[in-house]
Formats: C-alpha cells, structure tokens, sequence
C-alpha cells in the first residue's frame, strides 16, 4: 500500500499519525513488512514512476499533523476543507490546501532561527550533491525548498523508527527511469540522450502485446550510457546511496533494463516501432555492490524476461517476482504459487494489475477452473481470500499483499492502468477499515 493510500485528513497520505498507526496495524497483524511504491515528487498524470528528481521526496506526503506539533503550524492550519477529508486523492486540490501551509511552516521556522540551527546545516551539507541542483531547479525561495525536503527526510526518519521498533521494515521502489522534465535531465544534461534543445533523441517504452497493442509509449529519456561509464556510474552510487538510507530493501523496477531497454524515436506516436539496446547493468551492479556491500534489491523482472535477464539477477543472487494471478493460465506455470521458487516474491498482483476480485470476474473457464481445483474456491465472493491464502503457501521467501486484496475491494480500488494516463494513484483506504490478517475464504 502506498503512502497516498493512508487516511490521513488532508486528502492525501503522509508521513504522519496515520502512517504509524498502520504500522502498529502491521505489528499487530505480525506483518513484518510494507512495501511503498516511489516517493518521488510526482510527475506526469501524478505517477510516482515519472519522478520530477531521483533524490528529492513528494512536498505533498508532509504531515501537517506532525508541523503543528513541532509548533510550525496553529492548530487551525488542520482543518481540511470537507472534499478533502474522504475518497480518492484529488492532486490538484491537494496541493492547494497543503503548499501554502508549508510555506507558512518555512516562515514560522526562518522566523524561530530555525535556518541557523545544527541539525539544519548538516542536512543541507550532507545532502548537497542533490539538494543544491534541486532548490536551484525549483521556483521561488532555494532556502524554502530546502527546508521542505529537511522537514521530509525528518518525518520520513520518524516514521521509519516507529515502525523498527514494532519489527516492521519497509521496501521502497526505485524506477529505473527518471523523467524528461526532471532535476536530473535538467541540471545533468550530459548523462542522457538529448538534442541541441535539451528535448529526449529517443524515449523509453516497451513494445505491443496481449494487452497493449501498440506498446506503452513511457517518454522518458534514455540514458547516455558512454558519460555514465566515464565518471564510474556516479549517479547512480548517490541514487542508490541514498535508497538505503530510506529504505530496508528496494525493489528495481523494470529490472530487465539492466540487460536491455527498448527506445523509440521521441518523436514517436506509439510505441510500435522501436529497437532494443544493449545497458551495461552488470557494470553497474559490480559498482554497486562495491559501494553497498550486499545489495538488498528485489528485481522486478516482469515483461520481455531473456536467460540474459535470469542469468544477471541469480548471479547477483537477487530475488525475482512472482505474480499469482498468472498462475492460471495454463498447466503447471512457474507463477502458481506452489511453484515458486525459494528465492522469490510472491504478489497475487502489482499496483499495474487489476484487484483479485476485478481480476477474477474477467478470468476465463479453463483458469477458473485451476483457480478452483488449487485453492477450492469456486465463488467470486471468496476469491480474494482465497488468493492470500494461496500466496501465504508459497515457498516464496516474500509474501507481499495488496491492501485492497486484503479488503476483498473490486476493480475500483485498482491503483494503476497501464496505458491509460489519467484518473490514477488515486485510492485510499477507507477510514475505519480494520482487516484481519490474513482474511478467511468465505
């Protein structure tokens, strides 16, 4: 479940009380972990995967709760315009409401001497090497943006102690990709593959299939792959440096493209005509590794899998990903979770894929069928429970359950609609709701 997803009074998930009454929600329910999706300032379509800034975190997932404790805000800043208190999260209205009120807590702390004390100091020095080009990338006062990620990585840190101590650790996403009009293109042009315009030569996509048939056209730049290799893959040290001091362990989205991507013309309408490219992802998880030490990743390595693929991830003896729904297709697929390997993740579904119980209306005779004879379950009433209950089975080292699986929600909980640019990340859970883990078949 993301971090928008939580009820928080504000429209809009954070970092606050809401966010660790959840994790006693999971202490209690003896999960051990949460996976988020990115935490990205949001960019296009308000997709956590086009990332105005690989470093920088989402201004919107600041709790005000937590700024009026921290004596930043009057208790009156809390009273969230009505629209605002229930149902999916409205961006736009969002960020109405919440700007102004970080702006008024930035003046409240210059106003206190905030902009002077230690702690301040030490976090903008620390974190120069991508806080300076982001302030500098930003419009208005540098120093306002600069306190904003502080109060951030702060509310961030609290949070991820809270949940320590309850025996909870969290997975973060890291999306191999960051966007055209982000920080990163911007302030280091020479790290991607762009014009005399600073505009992308070619962008990023994957090719048709069974469910898009004329690809997905993602738009993001590709990377310059000779300058990263001339400066020792930098960039990415720093950006994953920086993962693990968020994060317990990662998931890398799009892990193919440590093998290959695929690049279409950025003038392109679809992405039906395109090429794949060989990326230097060994080199850079040799780096990697000899910067971290052991790499705690999950590769997400879903889509256009080659032995090359499998070859990069076991030799770096990183967990893959297993997606249960499509487990029912056919005989003895690898991704029935009877079948998954040890070292695995098992999901019923991602934040791309339909709930279990949209997924299950839509599922023909012959995969009810197996669904039927695996798990008994013969009802679309039940099969969302019975779905857990399969994934909890897995051999899968990893079990990681979608919120809206675990309240048996249908199709209008889904997160994510691959292909389609609007009306996403918009659910929240709704308030009160209490699950029991895991749910029982009905």
């Amino acid at each position: 479940m993301h971090i928008t997803s939580l009820p928080a009074p504000h429209g809009i998930g954070d970092f606050g009380p809401a966010a660790r009454a959840f994790a006693d929600w999971c202490r209690a329910q003896h999960v051990s972990a949460w996976q988020v999706l990115p935490i990205n300032p949001i960019g296009l379509g308000n997709s956590p995967y086009s990332g105005r800034s690989a470093f920088a975190l989402e201004p919107l997932l600041a709790s005000l709760e937590d700024l009026c404790s921290d004596g930043l805000l009057p208790k009156s800043a809390l009273r969230a315009p009505a629209a605002l208190r229930d149902g999916p999260v409205r961006f736009r209205e969002v960020s109405r409401f919440k700007m102004p009120l970080l702006r008024a807590a930035y003046e409240r702390f210059a106003s206190k001497g905030g902009l002077r004390r230690a702690a301040f100091r030490r976090f903008c020095a620390e974190q120069s090497h991508w806080l300076d080009d982001w302030c500098e990338d930003q419009s208005g006062d540098p120093t306002e943006h600069a306190f904003v990620q502080y109060i951030l990585h702060w509310q961030w840190m609290r949070l991820r102690s809270h949940a320590a101590r309850r025996g909870v650790g969290f997975i973060g996403d890291v999306p191999i990709f960051v966007h055209a009009d982000s920080t990163d293109v911007r302030m280091r042009p020479d790290l991607f593959r762009l014009n005399r315009r600073g505009g992308p030569t070619v962008v990023t996509g994957v090719p048709p299939d069974d469910y898009c048939p004329h690809g997905q056209l993602w738009g993001h730049p590709h990377y310059d792959w000779a300058a990263h290799r001339k400066e020792n893959f930098r960039w990415w040290v720093d950006r994953f440096q920086r993962a693990t001091t968020l994060f317990d362990a990662i998931r890398i989205d799009h892990f193919i493209g440590f093998v290959r991507l695929y690049e279409v013309s950025a003038r392109a309408k679809t992405a039906r005509r395109g090429v794949w490219r060989r990326t230097p992802g060994r080199a850079i998880l040799n780096t990697l590794q000899d910067a971290l030490g052991r790499l705690p990743f999950i590769a997400e390595d879903l889509g256009a899998v080659t032995p090359a693929v499998r070859r990069l991830r076991d030799d770096f003896h990183l967990p893959g990903m297993r997606i249960a729904q499509w487990g029912w297709y056919r005989d003895d697929s690898p991704d029935a979770p009877a079948n998954h390997p040890v070292n695995s993740v098992c999901y019923p579904g991602t934040h791309d894929n339909d709930t279990v119980a949209g997924w299950y209306r839509s599922l023909p005779k012959d995969a009810r069928r197996r669904f039927a004879a695996a798990t008994g379950c013969r009802h679309a009433a039940g099969a969302p429970a019975a779905m857990v209950a399969a994934c909890l089975q897995s051999p899968a080292r990893l079990r990681i359950i979608p919120m809206q699986d675990l309240l048996g929600l249908g199709a209008a909980a889904r997160m994510n609609r691959p292909g389609i640019p609007r009306g996403n990340w918009r659910w929240r859970l709704p308030k009160d709701a209490a699950p029991t883990f895991p749910p029982q078949p009905k």
